[in-house]
C-alpha cells in the first residue's frame, strides 16, 4: 500500500495530439505509461497525477484518457494542470466518474485526502519566468498567485485535520504537498506559495510542468523544503515511490 507520484501524463488518446516535439523521449509514450506504471505499482497502492492528466478540452471529452488511467492500477489522486481544460468543479468531476464507472480517481481539489502513510495536499500553484512572461497583457498576476495560494491553505487545513485525527488513533503521518508548478526552481521562487508552505511546517513538495530538462538533481533543498521534479518525461514514465521519512 505504497504512495508513488507521475506528474504530466497528457493523454490524448482521443485526439492523438503529439508530444515528440518536446523529444525522443515521448515517442510512444502512452504505452511508457502503462507498461512502466503496472510493473512498479500494485493495485492497493495509490499514485498522484499532479496536473496536465488530458489534452481534452470537456470533462466529457477526457473519457478515453481518464478511462486510461482508471484502468491502471492503484487508486490516483489527480490534480490540476495549465493544460487541464477538461477540469470542472469537484461534484460534477465526482458525478461523471461515477456514471462512468471510473471507481480508481480521486480530485485534489481545496480538499486533501489521506493514504495509508500520508496525507496528501496540493493545488496547482503558480509559476512564471519574469524573464520570459507568456501571459496576456491585462493578466492579474498577483490575483492568480493570491487565490493559487488561497487554494493550497484550504487544502492544506483539510490536511492538518486529517492528520491530527491519525494523532488520535495513533498513527503519525507527514503531511506532503503536491503541486502542479514548480514554486521554487531555478532561481525563481513563488513566495506567496512558499510561505503557505513554511506556514504549516511542510517539508516535502512533488511538483511537475517541467519539460525536456534532464540535466538537473531529481530533488533539491531550498529554504528547508525538499522539491523533488516528477514530470512523466523526467521520470522517464516510470511513477516515483515515495517513501516515508523512517524509511529513507
Amino acid at each position: 500500500m505504497s504512495l508513488f507520484v507521475l506528474s504530466d501524463t497528457h493523454l490524448s488518446i482521443s485526439d492523438n495530439k503529439p508530444m515528440d516535439i518536446f523529444g525522443s523521449r515521448w515517442a510512444g509514450y502512452t504505452e511508457k505509461i502503462r507498461v512502466n506504471w503496472n510493473s512498479v505499482v500494485n493495485p492497493d497502492d495509490t499514485v498522484v497525477v499532479a496536473g496536465d492528466i488530458s489534452w481534452a478540452m470537456s470533462h466529457t471529452g477526457a473519457l478515453a484518457d481518464l478511462s486510461f488511467l482508471n484502468a491502471l492500477h492503484g487508486t490516483k489522486i489527480i490534480g490540476r494542470g495549465n493544460h487541464d481544460y477538461w477540469w470542472t468543479s469537484l461534484t460534477k468531476l465526482n458525478r461523471f466518474c461515477a456514471d462512468n464507472e471510473l471507481t480508481t480517481l480521486r480530485f485534489l481539489y481545496n480538499n486533501a485526502i489521506e493514504t495509508d502513510d500520508f496525507i496528501v495536499a496540493g493545488s496547482r500553484g503558480w509559476y512564471i519566468d519574469e524573464s520570459n512572461r507568456k501571459m496576456p497583457q491585462d493578466a492579474d498576476y498577483a490575483k492568480i498567485v493570491a487565490r493559487e495560494a488561497i487554494r493550497l491553505e484550504l487544502s492544506l487545513n483539510e490536511a492538518k485535520k486529517l492528520q491530527a485525527a491519525a494523532k488520535e488513533r495513533g498513527q503519525d503521518k507527514e503531511i506532503l504537498v503536491f503541486l502542479h508548478f514548480p514554486p521554487d526552481f531555478r532561481g525563481y521562487v513563488c513566495r506567496e506559495i512558499t510561505a503557505v508552505m513554511h506556514k504549516f511546517g511542510i517539508r516535502r513538495c512533488y511538483f511537475g510542468h517541467i519539460h525536456g530538462v534532464y540535466d538537473i538533481a531529481r530533488s533539491y533543498v531550498s529554504d528547508g523544503i525538499t522539491y523533488t521534479l516528477t514530470s512523466a518525461d523526467f521520470l522517464n514514465f516510470v511513477p516515483l515511490l515515495i517513501m516515508t521519512m523512517t524509511s529513507r
